[in-house]
């Protein structure tokens, strides 16, 4: 099978193919680089090969994940995300029952898959089906208008249940989703009144989920909080934190790449950032390829949020709108907040870089969000080759009627030349 073959294969919106591709591709260099830290990490063996590998199986498994969605039509995720949401529910309880800490990630609560070994954080696959909940009832609602109350049970509260399940182990995850899901019902003309009520009714309840922390400050559920206070403390003075120590190194390498970088592989703050391949990614890319390299890889989320625009104005239905800007925006907006974190403008929050950073199971929920959109595309491309087949069907119609008008003078001594240019399709179906 060659290349062109290959490329007939993928459906949809080439350009978001061509995108990913090139952000997957670019991730081995600085993960195979930075990954150094994590080989000599706890008496490794320093073979950072077998992260390479391991990442290598990461990206394929991602784009055949990619491959896979992409083949069905979108307007079955309807459905699905309605169905899926009590399972979300309880794989968060679990999570926040029998959650773990893994590789040092602190931030965050993982599950462990039992037989295959696989941990994975059940949170962004709640934002997954969550954004397309969402998008399901604005498209459902789009022609009648909406009532509050009733959009309270129907809406809002699976939305604000989902997030308060997410909210005790992961912060910044939750406020991305609820930022998220604010702007994505007012694209869908919820009524700004009730988009109002419903931000204040969010600040209410985180506020008082924190005086319940104040309360019962031994409690586990409430643990996390301490560590968000510390780190937004820190960022906003000069009160030093455990957080620190990854900021300073994460400047220093930043300051070290300079213009073009010190070259691929020669990064030495690898060795001293702890979440080196994943979290501070943006940090070591830097180093290596330079402010050059780090414009690259910004312009290249830029260029892909613009083509999820594109998508999103060519999409024939509300639904598929609303479902290319609720999976493909937060995917830009979690990239950004990485690279902020990164040179010290965002208080640590411990997203990761899409499609660059090391993970498995966090590059394989972006590879199911990018196989959606693509399906979207699809289905607006099939539709635009079907009005094509339709033109060119209608032109060889036309070719033929005329070369029956030019070859015939006479039909069966009835019609005249005269009565065909009047009446050509008769004659061609008289002959």
């Amino acid at each position: 099978m060659n290349m062109k073959q290959l490329i007939g294969y993928l459906k949809g919106d080439k350009v978001i193919w061509s995108f990913v591709a090139l952000l997957a591709l670019f991730s081995f260099m600085p993960v195979f680089s930075a990954s150094s830290n994590l080989a000599y990490l706890g008496h490794g063996t320093g073979n950072t090969l077998g992260y390479l590998v391991k990442h290598l199986g990461h990206i394929f498994f991602g784009f055949g994940i990619i491959f896979m969605v992409h083949n069905v039509p979108y307007l079955y995720f309807r459905s699905i995300s309605k169905w899926f949401l009590p399972i979300v529910w309880v794989v968060l309880a679990l999570a926040m029952i029998k959650g773990q800490v893994v590789g040092g990630a602190n931030a965050s609560r993982w599950l462990q898959i039992p037989l295959v070994g696989i941990s994975f954080q059940p949170s962004t696959f709640a934002s997954l089906v969550l954004f397309v909940f969402v998008a399901r009832y604005l498209s459902k609602k789009r022609e009648e208008p909406i009532d509050f109350l009733e959009s309270i049970k129907e809406l809002w509260a699976p939305v604000f249940l989902t997030l308060l399940l997410i909210l005790p182990s992961n912060f910044s995850t939750t406020a991305l989703i609820f930022t998220m899901i604010v702007m994505l019902t007012f694209i869908g003309k919820y009524p700004m009144k009730y988009i109002a009520i419903i931000v204040g009714a969010g600040i209410v309840v985180l506020t008082f989920f924190i005086l319940m922390s104040k309360a019962f400050p031994d409690s586990t559920m409430f643990s996390r909080v301490r560590t968000w206070e510390s780190r937004i403390e820190s960022f906003s003075t000069d009160k030093p934190d455990e957080d620190d120590y990854q900021i300073e190194k994460a400047k220093i390498a930043i300051a070290s790449g300079m213009i073009y970088g010190l070259g691929p592989g020669k990064s030495v703050q690898k060795n001293f950032l702890p979440q080196s391949s994943s979290d501070f990614i943006y940090a070591i890319i830097i180093e290596e390829y330079g402010l050059i390299g780090g414009l690259v890889v910004m312009s290249l989320y830029l260029l892909l949020l613009f083509r999820f625009v594109v998508a999103s104005h060519k999409a024939t239905t509300l639904f598929g709108k609303l479902v290319v800007v609720g999976l493909g925006f937060p995917m830009i907006f979690q990239a950004m907040i990485n690279m902020a974190v990164a040179v010290e403008l965002l208080p640590v929050t411990g997203q990761t870089l899409p499609l660059i950073s090391s993970g498995g199971t966090s590059i394989w929920m972006t590879c199911i969000a990018l196989g959606i959109i693509i399906s979207v595309t699809k289905k607006e491309e099939e539709i635009v080759q079907e009005l094509k087949n339709a033109a060119k069907r209608d032109e060889a119609l036309q070719k033929l009627i005329d070369r029956e008008l030019e070859e015939d003078e006479v039909l069966d001594g009835t019609y005249s030349i005269e009565d065909k240019a009047r009446n050509p399709m008769q004659a061609v179906m008289n002959k």
